[in-house]
């Protein structure tokens, strides 16, 4: 298994940014599609973004379109999720998961006044 290393998570009031980072490692991750899922207490664990290798195919949950980004450097091995206007709802830990098989170990997002 690769290793993920999931970072950014913190607290931030309703309408606020916040900017997640992943990072692993593998001679394939160019050609891997990636993704972040979150997860509140009391719910599933939901996709909230996607982006193939080559950064032209992009998935966003209906409810943070317009306002999340997912973006890659494949040189760095890195994924980004660049969140604004974060709402309370938004609130819960948020997974990368590489290759569509690997998770990452999850950080925390609060969004909250």
């Amino acid at each position: 298994q690769v290793p993920v290393v999931d970072s950014g998570g913190g607290l931030v009031q309703p309408g606020g940014s916040l900017t997640l980072s992943c990072a692993t490692s593998g001679f394939g991750f160019s050609t891997w599609y990636m993704s972040w899922y979150r997860q509140a207490p009391g719910k599933e664990r939901e996709l909230v973004a996607g982006i193939n290798g080559a950064s032209v195919s992009f998935d966003y949950a209906d409810s943070v379109k317009g306002r999340f980004t997912i973006s890659r450097d494949n040189a760095k091995k890195t994924v980004t999720l660049q969140m604004t206007n974060l709402k309370p709802e938004d609130t819960g830990v948020y997974y990368c998961k590489v290759n569509r098989r690997v998770w990452g170990q999850g950080t925390q997002v609060t969004v909250s006044s």
